[in-house]
């Protein structure tokens, strides 16, 4: 029988080319999703449709990406990150090559947004649970590591698409785009897990037990973490998320069409995204250095960001009264930094709500729970601006649900207190399969002489232990370092 012992986090290693698959990653999902606002413009013109009927591409993708996600985290249990984050990768190419054939909006729908985000969903969840597996005291800095290629891409894709569009048209553009997004592929055949995934092990253990819809329905219930949905603190954070993404893409999609409609030339527009993007790039850094330092707790810090955000994101219209450039130009870069800074941080925060052990699966929820931001936060800014002429209202409303997620995460059970309350793994709780992929990320202390043949929490040390299983525990005695997952059979 193969050992089912985790490998100890290494904080390195392979995981910085993990990292690196992250940033191309992030760079080609959610970069492409802010640098989309090129499109916009074109896809009005060629199809004459309103604002709020073309900004339904963008929302709908997102709102993919973010509604397939406990699919990814469940295939990711079954079958590893790797074969996910590569089908992922296609799925995302091939909406693009498809949508450069699109004859009507019906098309970019199903293409852009169907297809396409299926795609960003099974990339995304996957390659952040992978980089978390390898970093334990540097996990916040290598999630801003990874994250920067989000700032990079905005500052290089806008002007680049721009220039697609001229050289190419829109459709060109569209399949180039296509063709840059196979890169993902590239990036989930660099993922290495540090072991085997853990859902078939335990089916296959449940000897004895007649496969039936009852069983098969329970264990669906305990891979996707749906607990969770009982429990007051991720269900206030996930509210709170949601509000967060119904505000957070409106520049990105928009923040092109309301400069050209203030007067600015089609680069001078798309500089301003690309600006933005090089401050995010920098928040992205600088929120990660200091939450590492550890002197503020995370949810404080995140506060602090996001009431930073929604307050710029209002000053935006403010930026460019009376056909100022430079002021529009500097408010921008001021929200980039700030929306740039609060992005690692509401991943950051969500082991100290739920723990480490149930990570994937969170990630999974959050997503799912937010998609509902996601899908209507463009479609009613252009619905504003059609209504109203301009996109003042769009960005006013936008800043709004992003200070209110702010308050809503104000209040988060002990949110008070200075210290962070306790770890939830330590409490009584029903735990995951994905504590199998994400419990080694928990730093180990060293083996003591007598425990070098000796498996912890499972007898003395002078018993020989003849089983292979960390997670193999005699009825009645509670382990020390490892965390048992649910069903499992103390004869495997």
């Amino acid at each position: 029988m193969a050992k089912c012992e985790p490998q100890a986090s290494p904080d390195g290693g392979w995981g910085w080319v993990v990292v690196g698959a992250l940033f191309v990653a992030s760079a080609l999902v959610f970069g492409l999703i802010r640098s989309l606002g090129v499109f916009f413009v074109e896809f009005v013109q060629y199809f004459g449709e309103s604002a709020q009927a073309v900004s339904w591409i963008t929302s709908i993708g997102v709102a993919m990406q973010q509604l397939i996600s406990p699919v990814g985290t469940a295939l990711c249990n079954a079958y590893g990150a790797r074969p996910v984050v590569m089908m992922g990768g296609f799925l995302s190419g091939l909406g693009l090559i498809l949508a450069s054939q699109a004859t009507s909006l019906i098309h970019l729908y199903l293409t852009m947004g169907l297809i396409t985000g299926s795609g960003w969903a099974l990339v995304f969840t996957p390659t952040v649970a992978s980089v978390m597996q390898y970093f334990t005291r540097r996990r916040s800095l290598a999630m801003a590591l990874g994250f920067t290629g989000v700032g990079l891409s905005s500052f290089a894709f806008s002007p680049l698409f721009q220039l697609l569009v001229e050289l190419y048209a829109w459709r060109g553009a569209l399949l180039i785009l296509g063709g840059l997004s196979l890169n993902m592929v590239a990036c989930g055949a660099l993922i290495r897990p540090l072991e085997a995934p853990k859902t078939m092990e335990q089916v296959e253990s449940d000897s004895g037990r007649k496969a039936s819809c009852r069983s098969f329905l329970r264990r669906a219930l305990v891979y996707l973490e749906l607990s969770l949905l009982c429990k007051r603190a991720f269900l206030t954070y996930g509210l709170a998320i949601t509000f967060f993404n119904s505000g957070y893409f409106v520049p990105y999609v928009h923040l092109v069409a309301h400069s050209r409609h203030a007067g600015f030339s089609e680069y001078q527009a798309a500089f301003v995204i690309s600006a933005t993007g090089v401050t995010d790039l920098v928040g992205r850094v600088v929120s990660g250095w200091l939450s590492d330092l550890g002197r503020l707790r995370l949810p404080h810090m995140l506060t602090v960001w996001t009431g930073l955000t929604g307050a710029f994101m209002v000053l935006l219209p403010l930026g460019s009264a009376q056909g100022s450039y430079a002021g529009l130009l500097l408010i921008s870069l001021v929200y980039g930094f700030c929306a740039g800074a609060m992005t690692p941080l509401v991943f950051s925060v969500v082991p100290e709500i739920v723990g480490m052990p149930r990570m994937l699966g969170a990630l999974g929820l959050l997503q799912l729970i937010e998609s509902l931001g996601g899908l209507l936060g463009a479609p009613l800014s252009g619905w504003l601006r059609d209504q109203t002429g301009s996109y003042t209202a769009s960005f006013l409303v936008a800043g709004g649900f992003i200070l209110m997620g702010t308050v809503v995460i104000m209040t988060l059970p002990h949110f008070c207190s200075c210290s962070p309350p306790p770890s939830p793994q330590h409490q009584k709780q029903s735990q995951s399969p994905e504590s199998g992929l994400l419990n080694n990320s928990a730093p180990s202390p060293p083996p003591t002489p007598s425990d070098k043949h000796h498996k912890p929490g499972l007898g003395p040390p002078s018993e020989p232990i003849h089983s292979d299983c960390q997670n193999c525990q005699p009825e009645g005695q509670t382990p020390r370092l490892t965390t048992p997952t649910p069903e499992v059979d103390t004869n495997c």
